[in-house]
């Protein structure tokens, strides 16, 4: 009885947390990954625009900023390859 309370409360105070974890964009080293200027500019010519917040976040770069539409975008990025991982626009 004790384990199953105790791996109930591990669980309730882990899964919390890793519902608000960013997705894993790559798993190569950083000396792989495009420099942040040419991330900037790969997610302005993706046509991001108006960037709020860059950076790293985990295996990822993030943004906050807005689409082309003028619509808010949270869009995480591959940084080896520059692809969108996750995107989440308003």
């Amino acid at each position: 009885m004790k384990k199953i309370i105790a791996g109930l409360v591990a669980f309730s105070v882990l899964a919390p947390a890793a519902a608000f974890a960013g997705p894993a964009c790559t798993s190569e080293a950083r000396e792989k990954w495009m420099s942040e200027d040419a991330m900037k500019a790969k997610v302005a010519e993706i046509g991001y625009q108006k960037i709020k917040t860059f950076k790293v976040s985990g295996s990822c770069y993030e943004i906050y900023g807005y689409t082309k539409d003028n619509k808010k975008a949270e869009v995480y990025f591959n940084p080896v390859t520059g692809a969108v991982v996750k995107s989440e626009i308003d």
